[in-house]
């Protein structure tokens, strides 16, 4: 099955949910402004007892440099996710820990991917004025398959829920989906039944 990460994780519950139904990671928000932020010490709490295949991925926006190196040590974290306005001389001090997050509104953007080839992953997430993922709007399908051409895993992002998860692997065909509203019953707190249904629509999307 395609790489499925499950963003926004703000209760065990959930995490371990996720982990069951087949999610490959799991996303801990620490942007103090979003819906589903998370506190480092309570993060923890939850990383502790993941089943040890689960990839523990951080989401940045804008962050001082020696705060994502605090949260990664005290954490673990598997992979950085640098959702915000971070250069590449930035980000490249993590490597091949790093998921970058475009947000593409237009094909003259897709240049700008170049300048992270040493990241793991890419997320193509929606554009949406002053804001920092997790809109739950659409991201543009065909500037995604275009985004391809980089040779970069690319996750997509950007308002994915059951119902159009499956077309959006048969159009798209990406390394993996990145969900969070699309799996809830209120921000930050998942809902099983959304998650069954999401991976099942994974599965049916690659012809499982």
């Amino acid at each position: 099955m395609i790489f499925v990460k499950i963003c926004g994780i703000t209760r065990l519950k959930d995490a371990i949910i996720a982990a069951d139904l087949g999610a490959r990671a799991l996303g801990f928000n620490f942007y103090k402004k979003s819906k589903r932020y998370i506190q480092p010490k309570k993060a923890v709490k939850i990383i502790e007892q993941l089943p040890g295949h689960i990839l523990k991925v951080g989401l940045f926006v804008n962050s001082p440099k020696d705060e994502i190196e605090n949260i990664n040590s005290r954490l673990d974290l598997d992979l950085l996710q640098f959702h915000g306005d971070e250069p590449p001389n930035f980000c490249e001090k993590w490597g091949d820990k790093v998921i970058r997050a475009f947000r593409i509104e237009s094909e003259n953007q897709l240049e700008e991917i170049k300048k992270y080839s040493f990241a793991r992953m890419i997320i193509i997430d929606a554009a949406i004025a002053g804001r920092f993922g997790g809109t739950g709007e659409l991201s543009d399908w065909d500037l995604a398959v275009k985004a391809k051409k980089y040779g970069i895993p690319l996750l997509l992002a950007g308002g994915l829920t059951p119902k159009n998860v499956s077309e959006a692997i048969q159009r798209v065909k990406p390394f993996g989906v990145d969900v969070a509203g699309g799996v809830e019953s209120s921000p930050g707190i998942k809902d099983k039944e959304k998650i069954r249904a999401f991976m099942h629509s994974v599965r049916r999307g690659q012809g499982h």
